[in-house]
């Protein structure tokens, strides 16, 4: 029991002999640190404020900001330590450690967000345009500063990280996709009836862009003269549109009697030989 009390009594000798040593020391650590902890978020305000005047994009501006913050919090740490007398080299040795071994580590998701902060400062496309890269299409949804969000006609929504954004052939389209369509008539058919036709056709669509169709003599081929046309539709109705047209541009041509021909393959049997053409 005495050793216990003992005990006791030098655990609180200890206690009072260090606050009463090192108080003044965790007082000042503590306002440093709780008045970075306020500057940070004034600094950040400041920051935010400053790049919306400029005009900065909003996600970037954001970022920005709140890097700011944490850099000015993460300084004021590093004094509070200090004013505890903890040498703080072991510390950024180790950060400087720490911070090449996530980097290592993390270098796709590095590279998207360096990727993101170039899309968002040279803006070659926005929400609502539409985009084609590396085959896949679709209408821009959000940008974020590691990956950029797709929406296609069937509602998939597709996300590519950032950094296949840049360095590769993008296509902005904007709203519309256009659709190249052909249709083969016979060769002693009425051709300019047949483009007449179809680019009426795609005229009154109320589906169809403001942009002109073109319609024209595509190539010949062996048994038919191929129409080609070409309009432009909006993203969202794509495939739906196309369709559409398809069926009218059939339609169309039934009704002007022009003949759409089968693919034809003569064959001559010349004595034993048997030969095609």
């Amino acid at each position: 029991m005495e050793n216990e009390i003992a005990e006791v009594s030098k655990f609180y000798e200890t206690m009072v002999e260090f606050f009463t040593n090192y108080a003044l020391q965790i007082i000042g650590a503590l306002i440093i640190f709780s008045l970075g902890v306020v500057v940070s978020k004034y600094v950040r305000n400041f920051t935010l404020q400053l790049l919306h005047k400029h005009n900065v994009d909003e996600t970037l501006s954001g970022f920005a900001a709140n890097f700011v913050r944490f850099l000015v919090i993460g300084m004021m740490g590093i004094l509070a330590l200090g004013k505890l007398g903890i040498s703080i080299a072991p510390f950024i040795a180790a950060l400087g450690a720490l911070s090449l071994t996530a980097g290592l580590a993390l270098q796709g998701s590095v590279s998207n967000f360096a990727a993101g902060v170039v899309l968002i400062l040279t803006k070659p496309f926005k929400i609502g345009d539409t985009i084609t890269i590396n085959d896949i299409y679709g209408e821009v949804e959000d940008i974020r500063l590691a990956y950029t969000v797709l929406k296609n006609e069937d509602g998939e929504q597709i996300t590519i990280p950032n950094k296949y954004m840049i360095g590769d052939v993008l296509v902005n389209s904007f709203e519309y996709r256009i659709v190249e369509g052909s249709v083969g008539i016979a060769y002693d058919s009425d051709v300019e009836s047949a483009i007449e036709v179809i680019t009426q056709l795609l005229l009154d669509h109320k589906d169809l862009s403001e942009n002109e169709p073109i319609v024209g003599i595509e190539k010949f081929n062996s048994s038919s003269i191929d129409i080609g046309y070409r309009y432009w539709v909006r993203t969202t109705s794509f495939f739906k549109t196309q369709y559409e047209v398809n069926l009218l541009v059939l339609k169309a041509l039934q009704e002007r009697q022009i003949t759409i021909p089968f693919p034809q393959q003569e064959v001559r049997i010349l004595g034993e030989n048997l030969v095609t053409k």
